[in-house]
């Protein structure tokens, strides 16, 4: 059973940047597809971000293009979300997720198997 840790959220000024990290186990990280999702409070959980397994293809959010960037360290078991130029709402609890299915980084409903999620607050 895949097993997820996020960390690396905290409380940020408006332009900041931070750098998320997800370590995973309990499956072949190399051959999955991994993604970042958010939810805010009193919303749905939506996607962020997301890369293939070799790292070659990413699709992002439009809101986040530009200022957010997905990495992945398959020697690491590890997924990165820099953010950059964080703004009041991109204040949510950040989540990685894989896609155990071999679909695509745009195939966004096939990611699942949430860690606990890390904190991200950003003050205007």
């Amino acid at each position: 059973q895949v097993h997820m840790v996020e960390s690396g959220g905290g409380l940020v000024q408006a332009g900041g940047s931070l750098r998320l990290s997800c370590v995973v186990s309990g499956r072949t990280f190399s051959r999955d597809a991994m993604g970042w999702f958010r939810q805010a409070p009193r919303k749905g959980r939506e996607f962020v971000a997301a890369m293939s397994w070799s790292g070659g293809d990413t699709n992002y959010a439009d809101s986040v293009k530009g200022r957010f960037t997905i990495s992945r360290d398959n020697a690491k078991n590890t997924v990165y979300l820099l953010m950059n130029s964080l703004k009041p709402e991109d204040t949510a609890v950040y989540y990685c997720a894989n896609n155990a299915y071999g679909s695509t980084v745009f195939d966004v409903a096939d990611f699942g198997s949430w860690g606990q999620g890390t904190q991200v607050t950003v003050s205007s």
